[in-house]
């Protein structure tokens, strides 16, 4: 599993929209795409129930973002401290 791909399912869930959120992340929407059918299916889950006209969080999906969310700032985190005690 990518950081990238756990990002990039937060920029979808946060907009419930494939092409929104790939104009906000600045990606390609077909790369996102394929980015989040990738996590789907290395989890063995759907996370967005999708129709043509829109898309939704599934119950898993729902419960997903909320643990992708606190690695991206756990990762996020890391990455501060560990300049911080580079530069002391």
């Amino acid at each position: 599993m990518e950081l990238r791909h756990l990002e990039y399912f937060i920029a979808v869930a946060a907009e419930l929209s494939f092409s929104r959120a790939a104009e906000r992340i600045h990606v390609v929407q077909s790369a996102l795409s394929v980015a989040v059918a990738k996590l789907e299916k290395e989890l063995g889950v759907a996370l967005f129930d999708r129709t043509r006209r829109q898309i939704a969080l599934t119950a898993t999906g729902e419960v997903f973002l909320e643990h992708a969310r606190e690695v991206i700032h756990a990762a996020h985190r890391a990455s501060h401290r560990s300049r911080i005690t580079a530069i002391n």
